[in-house]
């Protein structure tokens, strides 16, 4: 079987680097290439330098993102809103898979990203860890077995520079404990407290959001009750946790049919 081609996309940052590492060394894949928006400073860097590799790969970093879809079986995208929608638009004209690990896409974003899929083959997650899916999984569950009276509350810690709050693996958390209890977590969120806000609603879920250092990011999911009270934790200690999902991910698409497909369908769960 030839190995499936992958590009990378925002192969400059933090996570991009990591992508470009983590397809390199696993077995079943190939690296297509790397973009990176224009006058960025990693275009014409060899993609192996940015990886960190010992070796150069003989590919360089560009901002020819036609190109690159063209030329991949499967992309992977974790950039920024604005250009996952219009990436979404690209796969589906070009029919290459698309794997997005984009967070804070907004309704029109996440229309355009649903539409791609009805032409290509689409996985989208909040976040491509193993251990954060099954801590969902988990959420899910134990909601589904305590009644109201525990509250909920989702605790959250990323690296000074993450940008949208809470995260968005924090609210896929929401929407599993939501799931849970059969109601729809718009209704039941508390996403800001501020001042003299008074007693806690019974039936809400709590979300708080903490940012400083390099921390790649801790969520906790915290179930109390009077005189008792139950912690889900998931630590990620380096990225490369969500690259080798997101790999995996695109491994998984091969022979699959246009659609929109989530972590819980690669996993199995």
């Amino acid at each position: 079987m030839t190995d499936l081609s992958i590009g990378i996309v925002g192969c400059g940052g933090r996570m991009g680097r990591t992508l470009l590492r983590q397809v390199t060394q696993t077995d079943g894949c190939t690296l297509a290439g790397g973009t990176e928006i224009d006058g960025h400073h990693a275009i014409g860097i060899d993609l192996g330098l940015l990886a960190g590799l010992e070796e150069p790969l003989n590919l360089v970093a560009s901002a020819d993102r036609q190109s690159l879809f063209e030329t991949s079986d499967v992309i992977i995208d974790f950039t920024v809103p604005d250009t996952t929608a219009l990436l979404a638009a690209l796969a589906a004209e070009t029919k290459t898979a698309h794997i997005v690990g984009t967070t804070g896409l907004d309704e029109d974003q996440m229309r355009v990203v649903t539409d791609a899929a009805r032409r290509t083959v689409v996985v989208q997650a909040p976040n491509f860890s193993i251990g954060v899916n099954l801590l969902a999984a988990l959420t899910r569950q134990v909601a589904q077995v305590l009644d109201p009276q525990f509250d909920i509350e989702i605790l959250e810690i990323h690296h000074r520079h993450k940008v949208d709050a809470p995260s968005g693996t924090a609210l896929a958390l929401g929407h599993a404990a939501a799931e849970g209890r059969g109601v729809s977590l718009d209704n039941v969120a508390d996403r800001a407290r501020d001042g003299v806000t008074g007693a806690r609603k019974v039936g809400n879920i709590g979300f708080a959001s903490l940012r400083g250092g390099n921390v790649v990011g801790d969520h906790t999911v915290i179930f109390a009750a009077d005189d008792e009270r139950i912690e889900l934790t998931h630590r990620a200690g380096d990225r490369t946790i969500f690259a080798r999902g997101a790999v995996h991910a695109a491994l998984w698409t091969q022979g699959k049919a246009p659609g929109y497909y989530t972590m819980t369908d690669v996993l199995g769960f």
